[in-house]
Parts: structure tokens; C-alpha cells; sequence
């Protein structure tokens, strides 16, 4: 079942307050991610993703640190919520306890040989976006006692952060043109998923979400179809391709 705390509807929501610079606490979760870089093998699927997700951390916090959000409490905030889900998943999964289902795919086959690099990073993006980015916004307006519109510029500003990551992944582990030209399967794939849509469902998806924090059992039951249904895209980004000789 998706980890969420729905069992307090907290105080009316209104705009957070900021009267001074704020530091973003990213180091610890950069300290973690680089320590996992260092551990996994490079051809491990969670190894790929995490190199992707670590760049766009390190990102983030510099932008961050340079007063390129509207609201840096709010983002850093959100940031950190974001990779503590991805986080909890990898250590779910290294203790033997079931991770989120839009996750398990990925957990799966991280080491299938017929998976391609480029496969390992959409789904751990699709994984991440679909259904980390939901609840961390959930779980950010509760945290900072706001309404989920006095983060959309810091959400949206997150999310071209992750599109302009997603065109240098697809330029770094794209295959090469004479295998990409008879990989129709991977052309299929690569055409089926967009960054952007799956963003902007994550967005609608957590304003229904705070919509119904006043109700714990309607929102437990939307948050585990999220759930679910993400993981089913997963699972369709890591179709294995090819096995090789």
C-alpha cells in the first residue's frame, strides 16, 4: 500500500510567509544519492536512474541557493519530500519490504539484460513524476500550511528542470542512429510517454488529492489507483527490447 498520512486535515490552508533568505536542506539527500552512485554497478537500472535524478538534485539546489524560485522555503521543501519518496522506495526494496507499486517494475528488472539504459531512466521518471511528485506536493502544502496554487510556479519550475534533463538523457543514452533506426519497439516506446503530460496529470492529480484531505478513505483509495496505474506505465517502459548474444 502507497505510504501517505491522511489522518489529520490540518488548519485552514493559507499563503506560507517568508521573511528572509532560506537554505535548502538538499545536502543530505545528495549525500545519500552519490553514496548509491558508489555502490550499484553503472548498468544497474536503479544505478541509471538515480545518475539521472542526482544531476537533477544538484540542480535544483543551486538554483535554489541562487534565489531562482519564487518561494525557496517551498522549494526546497518540496524538493526534499520529492526525493524522500524515491529514497524510501530504495530502501524498502534493499530491507526486502515491498515498494510502491509504481516502483516494483523497475526493482524487477534493474538488472534485465534485454532493458536498455535509456528504458532504466523513463521509468524511474515516470515512477517519480506519477506518483512521487503528487504526494510530495500533498505533503509540501501541509508542511508549509498552503494551498497547492502558492506552489505551482516552484512546481512548474521543478518540472522544467526534469524536461530539460529528459532531452540530454535521450541524447546521451539513445542508441545509436543505425540501431535506432530498426529498433521499432523502442521508437513505439519512446513516442508513448511524454514528460510533460505526465507532469501536468501529477499536478491535477494532487489538487484532487487536497480536495479530498477532509475525507481519508476516498483519498487512501485515489492515492493507491495513482499508484497503480502508474506502476503499469512503468512496467510498459521496461518491456525488454533485446537479449544479447
Amino acid at each position: 500500500m502507497t505510504q501517505t498520512a491522511w489522518t489529520e486535515t490540518g488548519p485552514p490552508a493559507r499563503h506560507p510567509r517568508h521573511t528572509h533568505r532560506f537554505a535548502a536542506p538538499l545536502d543530505p539527500v545528495v549525500r545519500r544519492m552519490r553514496a548509491l552512485r558508489a555502490d550499484l554497478p553503472a548498468r544497474d537500472g536503479i544505478a541509471v536512474f538515480n545518475r539521472v535524478y542526482l544531476t537533477v538534485t544538484e540542480e535544483i539546489s543551486r538554483l535554489i541557493a541562487h534565489d531562482h524560485f519564487t518561494d525557496p522555503r517551498g522549494a526546497a521543501t518540496l524538493d526534499v519530500l520529492f526525493a524522500g519518496r524515491y529514497l524510501a522506495a530504495v530502501e524498502s526494496s534493499s530491507l526486502g519490504r515491498r515498494p510502491p507499486d509504481c516502483w516494483r517494475p523497475l526493482f524487477q528488472y534493474r538488472r534485465h539484460p534485454g532493458v536498455r539504459p535509456l528504458q532504466f531512466a523513463l521509468a524511474g521518471i515516470n515512477a517519480h513524476i506519477g506518483h512521487d511528485l503528487t504526494l510530495a506536493l500533498v505533503d509540501s502544502c501541509r508542511a508549509l500550511d498552503c494551498e497547492p496554487a502558492f506552489l505551482e510556479r516552484d512546481f512548474d519550475r521543478v518540472g522544467d528542470t526534469l524536461t530539460l534533463l529528459e532531452e540530454r538523457i535521450r541524447e546521451e543514452l539513445m542508441p545509436g542512429p543505425d540501431l535506432f533506426e530498426v529498433a521499432d519497439p523502442m521508437t513505439h516506446l519512446l513516442a508513448s510517454w511524454s514528460l510533460e503530460r505526465a507532469r501536468d496529470a501529477s499536478w491535477s492529480a494532487a489538487k484532487v488529492l487536497w480536495q479530498l484531505r477532509e475525507l481519508p478513505a476516498l483519498a487512501q483509495e485515489f492515492t493507491d489507483r495513482l499508484d497503480a496505474g502508474v506502476g503499469l506505465v512503468t512496467r510498459c517502459l521496461l518491456t525488454p527490447l533485446s537479449v544479447p548474444d
